[in-house]
């Protein structure tokens, strides 16, 4: 997923999102720790998105903290 597409999900959106790429990056780590794992660099792709998902919601906090002030 882009960085251009996760700026477009609403908040609820993110939520799903990082649930649905924690628990594929679960389903991934068993696959691997049971030799049954095809694609390895799947991994660092769900990684890479789980972080992308994790800072915009804290910049979206940051922005919204800064709102208030």
């Amino acid at each position: 997923m882009k960085a251009s597409e996760i700026r477009d999900l609403s908040n609820e959106d993110l939520e799903k999102s990082l649930k649905d790429s924690r628990a594929e990056l679960f389903n991934l780590r068993f696959q691997m720790a049971t030799s049954q794992l095809d694609n390895t660099a799947r991994i660092k792709l769900v990684k890479k998105d789980i972080a992308r998902i994790l800072t915009e919601i804290r910049a979206r906090e940051i922005k919204a903290a800064e709102a208030i002030s």
